[in-house]
């Protein structure tokens, strides 16, 4: 290509006049195809309308390329009639108007145009435009959108994404919904992930979740609503939701069993290790409205004669397989409550002290049957972060956390208002 290349948006070039060297009119731009590049992609061909048929061009015939007009070497009957495959990334067929995940802003947005420039001597894409300019722009009312923001006294705010922050759910471009790089979905909040999958379209619901860790994964289906998380455990591979549901705390892996049919919840349970389902089958006996049903049974527990350095060795070697850290229970050998010891005296007692010499024995707990209004009414009353669910004979059983009960009693809707 002879002429300096300037960037240009998608938008202006579509549909502009291709002519050959004598000026002659060959068609008008249809789409341009691209292949993958040194950092960015590149343009291999352009696509032209011409009559009811459509012709493919290289690039490398391309003399001028602008939003006024794209301009050809050669003749119109040298280039070959063109067929769309699946195979081939095209601009306005694969990503214009394909989501993305707006990771900065934990939302699903759409692209409204492409900025191709020069890099590296190629037509490459440079970035895609996701805001009110590029919608404007796209339907030909910039220059509109401009004024009446200028007697507004405001800006239309320019907002595009880099291509390079920018990478495919998959392969096949032809049917992707776009996403910001993938390490950058895990890192973010589950609520906010749980948001992100709700709005995308749910055929590449399963390509998010299989391209995050299994325990980030199964913190978001956790915060998805009751429906949704019942569709995507059960169409997704059984093996990958029983991992998924393996790294949940037993609690919320409980959650979302009790929402598929037995014979699904049976069969993923039947994949897991024998003592983590007993656990989880152990909560799903408990009805939903019961303190039963809102515990975890995953929780720290030491003998009372135990010193308060085994009782640390014991926290920091299993921190990561509990839900709270902040309380280590002391239990009898017949698991009876008998007091329970924090992360505080741990830390400021000496190694050898007896952890009764330390323990809180004077603590509320609530039983396995009482009513989650109960529990909360313990919670708020005496400001406590968890409480201990006993038997009726005194043996505990699990624990609520303030996080259970905020779960229960803020309303879907409001949750998903409050991480959007």
């Amino acid at each position: 290509m002879t002429e300096e290349l300037n960037e240009v948006y998608l938008s202006r070039v579509m549909g502009k006049m291709v002519i050959n060297e004598h000026g002659h009119k060959i068609g008008s731009l249809s789409d341009i195809v691209m292949v993958p590049g040194e950092g960015f992609p590149q343009v291999s061909h352009l696509i032209v309308k011409k009559r009811s048929l459509h012709v493919i061009i290289p690039w490398s015939s391309i003399t001028l390329f602008n939003r006024y007009v794209v301009s050809v070497k050669g003749k119109a009957v040298d280039f070959e009639h063109y067929d769309a495959s699946d195979a081939e990334i095209l601009l306005k067929r694969d990503i214009l108007d394909k989501q993305i995940v707006d990771v900065d802003g934990a939302k699903v947005v759409r692209v409204n145009d492409i900025k191709l420039g020069s890099y590296k001597g190629f037509l490459c894409i440079l970035s895609v435009d996701i805001g009110l300019g590029g919608l404007l722009r796209r339907l030909g009312y910039e220059r509109v959108g401009s004024k009446i923001a200028s007697m507004l006294k405001r800006e239309i705010p320019r907002q595009e994404i880099s291509w390079e922050f920018v990478q495919p759910l998959e392969q096949n471009l032809s049917r992707l919904t776009l996403t910001m790089a993938q390490d950058q979905l895990a890192e973010m909040h589950p609520a906010d992930l749980a948001s992100i999958i709700s709005n995308i379209s749910h055929q590449h619901i399963k390509t998010v979740l299989t391209s995050l860790d299994t325990e980030t994964a199964g913190e978001a289906i956790h915060e998805l609503d009751p429906e949704l998380r019942s569709r995507v455990i059960s169409e997704m591979d059984s093996e990958l939701a029983s991992d998924i549901l393996e790294e949940m705390e037993p609690d919320e892996a409980a959650d979302v069993l009790g929402d598929l049919s037995e014979e699904k919840a049976k069969e993923l349970l039947d994949l897991m290790p024998a003592e983590e389902a007993e656990e989880i089958q152990e909560l799903m006996e408990h009805e939903d409205d019961t303190a039963g049903g809102l515990m975890n049974n995953s929780f720290l527990s030491i003998l009372p004669d135990t010193t308060v350095g085994a009782a640390f060795d014991l926290l920091r070697s299993n921190a990561s397989e509990v839900e709270m850290i902040n309380y280590v229970y002391v239990l009898d050998e017949k698991e009876l409550l008998l007091g329970v010891v924090s992360l505080r005296e741990l830390l400021v007692a000496p190694p050898e002290t007896i952890v009764t010499e330390v323990m809180e024995d004077n603590l509320k707990s609530v039983t396995v049957d009482a009513e989650p209004e109960d529990v909360l009414e313990i919670i708020a009353k005496y400001n406590l972060v968890s409480v201990p669910v006993l038997d009726e004979d005194g043996a505990m059983l699990g624990i609520i956390t303030i996080d259970d009960i905020i779960e229960l009693f803020i309303p879907y809707a409001l949750k998903r208002k409050r991480h959007s």
